[in-house]
């Protein structure tokens, strides 16, 4: 399923930002529509820059209380009555990170994911010069991560796996990936103790496919993939 071209890694964020908008204007998402139950839901991929470092993807683990407890995520929620995804991915942001995002700063938007827990998620793709005012939520965030965009294009990172070794620890960063991954369950193993499944890693996979590996839209869908069970609420 995953694309075999090189990885196409950005140094700056100006550079991440012309790839972003040439992939994702000629990448035509798919969105979920309307029907009766589903709830919805924005996130961000926000790309940044880190102190003397890489690009980098802010990836949060939730707060130990509440929906999702201790789950990976990306930073973002449910929309509020009469709000766009878009202002309830800023406001989100916001909320749980401390931090402004521009709506000049969103750069387009990846494949609708029909959640197993009845919500449809948006995931929005932007990027972010200023970090500084950084300041997480400990009611919603329990810890801010980095992923270097290098480790996420790396060929190591998605693994396909049965359902019954889609466990949560420990991470299995040695085992082999199956032969044929069209089957199973996807992990995206970005780091020790970081094993992120759908509906996160199926995001984060299709941002990899998508923007940096330039992947066609054919092989990079990602609605059909399974999700764990701790992660269906």
């Amino acid at each position: 399923m995953s694309s075999i071209a090189r990885p196409q890694i950005p140094g700056t964020i100006d550079e991440f930002r012309v790839l972003a908008e040439t992939r994702l204007g000629s990448f035509p998402r798919i969105a979920v529509p309307d029907a009766p139950g589903m709830r919805r839901a924005a996130v961000v991929l926000c790309v940044v820059e880190q102190a003397g470092g890489p690009l980098a993807v802010i990836v949060i683990r939730r707060a130990y209380r509440g929906r999702n407890a201790g789950q990976w995520g990306l930073p973002g929620g449910r929309l509020d009555p009469r709000e766009t995804a878009e202002q309830a991915a800023i406001r989100e942001l916001n909320e749980e990170l401390g931090l402004t995002l521009p709506p000049t700063d969103l750069i387009g938007c990846l494949d609708d994911f029909p959640a197993a827990s009845g919500f449809a998620i948006t995931p929005f793709v932007a990027v972010l010069r200023d970090t500084t005012a950084l300041h997480p939520s400990a009611d919603e965030v329990h810890s801010v991560h980095y992923v270097d965009l290098a480790r996420l294009a790396a060929d190591d990172t998605p693994h396909w796996v049965a359902a019954h070794d889609a466990v949560r620890q420990p991470e299995l960063r040695d085992s082999p990936a199956p032969a044929t991954p069209e089957f199973g369950l996807l992990q995206m193993r970005l780091g020790p103790a970081m094993t992120i499944h759908a509906p996160t890693g199926a995001m984060l996979w299709q941002f990899r496919e998508v923007i940096l590996l330039g992947s066609t839209p054919t092989a990079a869908r990602v609605a059909h993939f399974d999700q764990p069970a701790w992660t269906q609420h």
